[in-house]
């Protein structure tokens, strides 16, 4: 009789700790799931941050074209525009301008005898 219930002690302990090992197998693969989704949470929130530092200068860039400041700042510059009294002055190129001569360079071929291309090719390196 002693022997049947030292043989289901075993048995429950030796089951005991295959569940055991199941669940720590199981709470293994779980925090690793955690840590990498929480890897992808960070990329993605930095992602999300970006893009909204992108749309607030986008934003800025949006209200400063479409002030007036912009639009004359266009003009002035840009568009050689004038207001009433302002006199436009544009800067022409000299009449008589140097002008350089260019020389065409051709390159020629060097005749090179037969015997030397076939010496170079053995004895060069």
């Amino acid at each position: 009789m002693k022997l049947k219930w030292l043989g289901w002690k075993y048995a429950l302990l030796i089951i005991g700790l295959v569940v055991m090992t199941f669940m720590v197998m199981d709470f293994n693969s779980r925090m690793s799931e955690l840590r990498r989704l929480r890897d992808e949470r960070d990329v993605v929130a930095e992602q999300a941050t970006n893009l909204v530092m992108t749309q607030s200068h986008l934003e800025t860039q949006i209200a400063y074209a479409t002030s007036e400041q912009a639009v004359l700042e266009w003009a002035y510059q840009e568009g050689r525009m004038t207001r009433e009294g302002d006199i436009l002055i544009v800067p022409l190129p000299p009449g008589e301008a140097t002008t350089f001569a260019t020389v065409d360079v051709t390159p020629t071929a060097e005749v090179v005898s037969p015997w030397r291309i076939w010496w170079a090719l053995f004895f060069d390196r």
